[in-house]
């Protein structure tokens, strides 16, 4: 510790407790709570801050943090310590670049769950594998990836207010994995729109051809297929009684961690085996 420190620490003295800061719901244990959030903790750990990152773990659920903002590569809190001024505490990462991020999104346009998940606050397990085979990292692969400091006198990083942010900044990503994108350049809106863009531009080039009279082709009308390959009402082709939920877009919607589509494939082939009962 630095004299300079030390001779602010006996002019200040005690931390200047807060009535309204933003607290840590997990008063108790881990802050983190899903995967994606514990990852980001993990690699701040694996830099060699796992010793420096508890010293913010009472200030993060005393609630001495402020205020957190996110945005585009960047994260600004104010935390109060033993000034009576709040301390600044910025914690950046290189944002994607917007090539980097024209790849992102058509691999995540080409895979429906994925953009599903993510609106059922929920990140995709394998959504790291999709980022390594683009040659793109998630989370930062090393310390030089992230920049902290803080306008307090403590020349450690991180010092207990950067810290502090570090387990807000992962409780946020607890409650919306779309800030772990957006702190790395998209965010939510401009997400989505992309997504919902390429999407419909890959629908939208799906050639089909003119389908002639019906006069035309009684004898093959039984067998016709559409533009992807699918048979339309051959009667003699084994079709599975809940193929129609295939054909469906992701439903965002999870019953106890269950998507709704696999809950409903029972009641289909229920039905279609007969066993339903008669009303």
């Amino acid at each position: 510790m630095s004299e300079h420190w030390s001779g602010e620490r006996s002019r200040y003295g005690k931390t200047i407790k807060v009535d309204h800061g933003i607290k840590a719901k997990s008063q108790r244990g881990d802050i983190a709570t899903t995967w994606w959030s514990q990852r980001f903790l993990e690699v701040l750990e694996s830099f060699g801050m796992g010793g420096r990152l508890t010293r913010g773990r009472n200030y993060a659920r005393q609630g001495q943090v402020l205020s957190l903002s996110l945005s585009t590569s960047m994260v600004i809190a104010l935390v109060q310590g033993s000034r009576p001024t709040p301390y600044k505490a910025r914690i950046a990462i290189k944002s994607f670049t917007t090539p980097e991020w024209q790849r992102i999104e058509h691999a995540l346009a080409g895979q429906a769950l994925y953009a599903a998940k993510l609106l059922a606050g929920e990140m995709p397990r394998d959504i790291e594998t999709l980022f390594a085979g683009l040659g793109l990292q998630l989370f930062p692969a090393t310390s030089r990836e992230l920049t902290m400091d803080c306008t307090c006198p403590d020349w450690e990083v991180p010092c207990k207010h950067l810290a502090a942010a570090c387990y807000l900044l992962a409780e946020s990503f607890d409650n919306d994995p779309f800030e772990i994108l957006a702190w790395r350049g998209r965010s939510r809106e401009d997400l989505l729109d992309r997504l919902r863009a390429l999407r419909g531009t890959t629908r939208s080039t799906v050639t089909r051809e003119e389908a002639p009279p019906l006069t035309q082709c009684l004898d093959t009308f039984w067998h016709r297929q559409t533009a992807t390959g699918i048979p339309l009402g051959d009667p003699t082709a084994e079709v599975r009684p809940d193929a129609v939920l295939d054909q469906l877009d992701a439903v965002p919607i999870t019953i106890r961690r269950d998507n709704l589509v696999d809950l409903l494939r029972p009641a289909y082939q229920a039905l279609a085996g007969g066993d339903a009962e008669p009303e």
